[in-house]
């Protein structure tokens, strides 16, 4: 199964996105690396860096910021959306994520996941390691059957 995953590994990576440029994606994904470097983790240790870009090209970064009380620790993911949307933006094309784990790819956590389904279901997270190579995912794949804003609006049983 390892082998299979390292074959596919380096298919994405040699292919070039369906909506960015390898130049885009590797520069995407540097800043996601960049952003780590500020992470406030002093509890786990585990730095976390998010580069999130915009459908009007604008790039948002983000990091982990841990707390004493744990569960109101914020991933880099929802930094970075919540970065863009504090500054007006809530189309997103891509996110980079990263972290200094080598021998598997970071994925975002369950919230970070369900939290970017807000803004959409097709655009690419790029599951990065320190040495560049990625995954490209989609939203969607992320997260299947997902509940988004739509579900809000469809029928329901009257009491």
């Amino acid at each position: 199964m390892e082998h299979q995953e390292f074959n596919e590994v380096k298919q994405v990576k040699e292919h070039e996105s369906k909506l960015l440029s390898q130049d885009k994606v590797e520069n995407l994904i540097q800043q996601a690396q960049e952003a780590k470097v500020s992470a406030y983790c002093p509890y786990s240790k585990f730095r976390v860096g998010a580069a999130l870009l915009t459908t009007s090209d604008c790039v948002f970064t983000g990091c982990n910021v841990e707390n004493a009380c744990y569960n109101l620790g914020i991933c880099a993911e929802r930094v970075a959306i919540s970065k863009a949307v504090s500054e007006g933006h809530n189309k997103f094309k891509a996110v980079a994520v990263a972290s200094d784990m080598s021998d598997q790819f970071i994925s975002p956590c369950g919230a970070c996941r369900q939290f970017m389904r807000e803004f959409g279901s097709d655009w690419l997270v790029y599951l990065s390691k320190p040495d560049g190579t990625y995954l490209e995912m989609t939203v969607n794949q992320l997260l299947p059957v997902s509940f988004g804003p739509d579900d809000l609006s469809m029928n329901k049983v009257a009491n």
